[in-house]
């Protein structure tokens, strides 16, 4: 899932050598946190969240097979 969201958001931004995105899992949760540059934040995000939402969409089609819940968080 990692791998995923990288190579998805370095596509994104201007910046693609501050993309830091760690997974934290416990039992039944994997959390994907990303870290972008402050000026790619919005490119990352989307209008309304709309590329936030695809992206998030993406890793849950792509985590059903897992059994576990993963969420993605844009810090």
């Amino acid at each position: 899932m990692r791998e995923l969201v990288e190579v998805l958001c370095r596509a994104l931004v201007d910046q693609p050598d501050q993309v830091d995105v760690r997974e934290l899992e416990d039992e039944r949760t994997v959390t994907i946190e990303v870290r972008v540059a402050p000026s790619d934040m919005g490119k990352v995000i989307g209008k309304q969240g709309r590329i936030a939402k695809a992206i998030r969409t993406l890793v849950k089609s792509a985590s059903v097979r897992s059994n576990k819940r993963v969420t993605v968080e844009f810090i």
